[in-house]
């Protein structure tokens, strides 16, 4: 079953890279108390995330964070290490927190997996936006298309705040 606006999001881990190296995350850790911008895409460094989806959250990351936004969240199933070398590569200011979802236990708990293999991706993420305010899901835009950056960008998550 697909996670709704109202819904809590579910229990998973998260690794993130630190100074020290990865270090796992709950989703109380990154949600419990915060208002959190959660983006997702199907995978780092493909065409649409990294040109179109990352351009538009961190575009509009300023004016997020200035609506009282704590944490501006990116989630992929990659492993920490992708997901490391993409922040560095898409997160000049160093804006977001890049959460490896590198077995999809959050993504599948949110029923917000889908099959990619057959253009050889294997399981992956839907795109979507979503404002969660102390873990409880209170904007959700999930793209008919994982290809397309329509209702998922940081243009309409900002619009929604």
């Amino acid at each position: 079953m697909t996670i709704k606006v109202g819904d809590r999001l579910p229990q998973a881990k998260f690794t993130v890279m630190t100074e020290e190296g990865p270090k796992a995350k709950t989703t109380d850790d990154i949600f419990k108390g915060k208002k959190v911008a959660l983006f997702a895409v199907p995978g780092a460094y493909t065409g649409t995330c990294h040109k179109m989806h990352m351009p538009s959250v961190f575009q509009s990351a300023a004016a997020i964070k200035a609506k009282g936004i704590d944490t501006i969240a990116v989630v992929a199933v990659n492993d920490v290490f992708v997901m490391n070398a993409w922040k560095r590569d898409t997160d000049f200011n160093n804006e977001a927190i890049y959460l490896a979802d590198g077995n999809a236990e959050f993504t599948k708990a949110a029923g917000l997996d889908f099959d990619g293999s057959g253009h050889g991706l294997g399981l992956r993420s839907k795109r979507y936006s979503m404002l969660v305010e102390d873990g409880v899901v209170k904007t959700f835009n999930l793209e008919a298309n994982p290809g397309k950056v329509e209702v998922s960008g940081g243009d309409t998550l900002l619009g929604q705040l």
